[in-house]
């Protein structure tokens, strides 16, 4: 059941290979394998395990109150699905998961976690550090929305994935997955981004999306 591609998950950051043996060999209970375009979990389903992403990538969506779907993130091995919820009162998957390719979720019952965490200072610290890095990642992506222009949405999102120093990035998302991660129309952000190109402010050639004027994005 052992993967060493566990060593690399940011929660056992730290824990030597023994130590990580022991841990998944005495808390998973469960292995569920998904394939490409399968629910790994729906939004609302309750949280009783740590689902923890072993193999694969899931792309995480939501409904909005208007019935708009909202793409969060792409989820790749290895990492916990959702942990910031596990322990809230509400518990519940805040967005659906859908596998992407073939997915191996290994499930820890909550309890069981918890009580490894109460032995195991560095987990303990590396699940809270996880935790609030996922919190500021929902703030940025909360500020994402907020913006009403889709322009601004978009060189937002270019600013973060590139630098001074690394001008280009490869696209992961379709324009279609795009445009549902800004919760808009596609061929509102293909005519965006067609007018960023006639511009000067961006390039784009098959998936590799460079910045030609980073001042003017910044501006946006």
């Amino acid at each position: 059941m052992y993967n060493p591609a566990l060593s690399h998950c940011p929660l056992f950051s730290g824990i030597d290979d023994k130590t990580l043996k022991d841990f998944i060999s005495g808390t998973v209970s469960e292995v569920r394998t998904f394939q490409k375009g399968e629910h790994v979990v729906r939004q609302g389903d309750p949280i009783t395990f740590l689902y923890l992403l072993t193999e694969g990538i899931v792309r995480t969506e939501m409904i909005t109150a208007e019935g708009n779907l909202v793409e969060i993130e792409f989820i790749e091995a290895v990492r916990p699905l959702a942990p910031a919820f596990i322990f809230s009162d509400l518990h519940r998957f805040p967005v659906d998961a859908i596998a992407m390719d073939k997915t191996v979720v290994y499930m820890i019952p909550k309890s069981v976690f918890l009580k490894e965490m109460m032995l195991n200072e560095t987990l303990l610290r590396n699940f809270l550090r996880l935790n609030s890095n996922m919190t500021v990642f929902l703030s940025g992506k909360v500020k994402m929305l907020s913006i009403k222009s889709l322009r601004a949405k978009l060189s937002l999102y270019i600013l973060e994935n590139t630098s001074a120093d690394q001008d280009s990035f490869i696209l992961k998302r379709t324009q279609t997955q795009l445009a549902e991660y800004f919760g808009v129309q596609r061929p509102s952000l293909a005519r965006t981004i067609g007018e960023m190109i006639n511009d000067g402010v961006i390039s784009l050639y098959k998936k590799e999306l460079k910045v030609l004027n980073r001042r003017k994005l910044e501006h946006y």
